[in-house]
């Protein structure tokens, strides 16, 4: 192979010819965030209409197992990422807390849909819906929508893989800044 088709591969780090072969030369925190990005374990926490489009992205036309997210875990010991698709009310923010307290570090978090952003069109006539998930939990990445579009939640997803291939801290992650 050439030095242009090794670097072409999608692993992080410099691939140099020599005489006998190839040898890749990488950060070990390079080697350790590309390996995170690409095997990230979600958790669901489906409650309302988002949770059919979330289930559609996993599903054979969108397929989210190509892109690394191919482990879905109903136990948050297990997960890395956990999705909140839908409506929070006051019962389930003590329940989503206690799941996200649960997952191991590090952990991420996407809020799916205007429900689990601020509260959706119920915040308004009602006082038991939650106003957005970062009233209970740190959010990492929104997506806009009511309900989102599948291929919303997957640019969502790689977006998150891009952030933490970069090696940028949850913090960073949050408030978008390098």
């Amino acid at each position: 192979m050439t030095e242009k088709q090794n670097t072409a591969v999608a692993f992080p780090g410099q691939v140099h010819e020599t005489p006998g072969g190839g040898i890749v030369l990488s950060k070990l925190d390079d080697v350790i965030n590309w390996a995170r990005s690409n095997s990230l374990w979600p958790l669901t926490f489906a409650t309302s209409c988002c949770g059919i489009e979330y289930m559609a992205v996993a599903g054979a036309k969108y397929d989210f197992s190509r892109f690394g997210f191919e482990v879905a875990r109903a136990t948050p010991r297990q997960a890395d990422v956990i999705i909140i698709a839908g409506t929070i009310v006051n019962k389930m923010a003590p329940v989503l807390k206690r799941l996200y307290d649960q997952m191991a570090d590090p952990k991420y978090v996407i809020a799916m849909g205007a429900c689990a952003i601020s509260g959706g069109p119920f915040f308004y006539n009602t006082y038991s819906v939650v106003k957005g998930a970062d009233h209970v939990i740190p959010v990492d990445v929104y997506v806009a929508g009511c309900p989102p579009r599948p291929e919303a939640l997957l640019h969502a997803l790689i977006s998150l893989q891009n952030k933490i291939k970069a090696g940028l801290t949850r913090e960073q992650i949050r408030t978008g800044k390098d």
